[in-house]
């Protein structure tokens, strides 16, 4: 099965580059690598590696003028050619397996594993909440976005990633995955797809700042309008409990004057949240 490798990236530079060349040097390699840079300009060092890359051939260099990952995620799902698309986060060194593992799935969609710096793959103790360090493979009914593949005819089939998700999208995959195991069952997690997460500080979702940190709704909102859209179990008693919640924390408690000012940025959230979800989801086919 062909694979297309996706990433979306905002202001990582050459974080971005280093990532793309691990990928690139990957045996077997991806049959595409598709970058969706919505980053307004780098330094001329990585705008020349990454436009030699492209005019190569070894890259598919696309520049967006917006910043919005579900939107990214979508032009990258509409662009590529291959059956299958993994998208992976602009800030990774890769497995020498991970485009292989991907490539065997048997399963319309796959997660796959992700080690946080200092992470390393562990059992879970007999009932332990699953993470994504996990070495047994799992059914599961969610992912995160920054390792996963899922079959293109699938994705497209639901309509591709709600881009109502704004500003940082938080919790645009489990949204995702709510349609998804609505309409094909659980996910299969495949522990030897693995990537190792870098966390840098700067650009992508971080340039919306830390969501402990910030007056601005860019966080919040992503977290309601998903209970607002899926209406899981329980999801009005999450609503009323995520404004105790986000104050409930030792950033809080060591500053206090935080506590309003994060309030604040929640009912902003909320209302803003249900402005979107008042206007219906923004996917593929309902934008056009």
């Amino acid at each position: 099965m062909q694979l297309a490798i996706v990433i979306p990236s905002y202001q990582r530079g050459s974080t971005l580059l280093e990532s793309a060349l691990h990928l690139l040097a990957l045996s077997p390699p991806a049959d595409e690598l598709l970058i969706v840079d919505q980053s307004p300009q780098h330094s001329e060092t990585v705008e020349q590696s990454l436009r030699a890359l492209h005019e190569s051939g070894r890259i598919h260099w696309l520049r967006l003028e917006r910043p919005s990952i579900p939107h990214a995620m979508n032009v990258g799902l509409l662009e590529a050619k291959s059956d299958r698309v993994l998208f992976l986060d602009d800030d990774i060194v890769p497995d020498a397996a991970l485009v292989a593992m991907h490539r065997l799935a048997d399963a319309s969609l796959v997660a796959g594993m992700v080690l946080q710096p200092g992470q390393r793959a562990e059992s879970l103790k007999a009932g332990e909440a699953f993470r994504f360090n996990s070495d047994t493979p799992a059914e599961i009914r969610e992912f995160m976005g920054g390792n996963f593949s899922i079959r293109r005819d699938s994705a497209l089939a639901l309509g591709g990633f709600d881009e109502n998700f704004v500003g940082a999208a938080y919790r645009f995959e489990a949204e995702f995955a709510h349609r998804y195991v609505q309409a094909h069952g659980p996910i299969r997690y495949e522990p030897r797809a693995i990537i190792h997460h870098l966390q840098i500080p700067t650009g992508g979702t971080r340039a919306h700042g830390h969501h402990l940190r910030t007056l601005q709704p860019t966080h919040s909102v992503g977290a309601y309008y998903e209970l607002l859209r899926t209406r899981r179990p329980g999801w009005w008693r999450q609503i009323l409990w995520r404004p105790i919640r986000a104050v409930r924390t030792r950033h809080h408690l060591r500053r206090p004057w935080w506590i309003p000012l994060t309030l604040l940025a929640e009912l902003r959230g909320l209302v803003w949240a249900v402005s979107l979800n008042r206007k219906g989801p923004r996917l593929l086919g309902a934008n056009t």
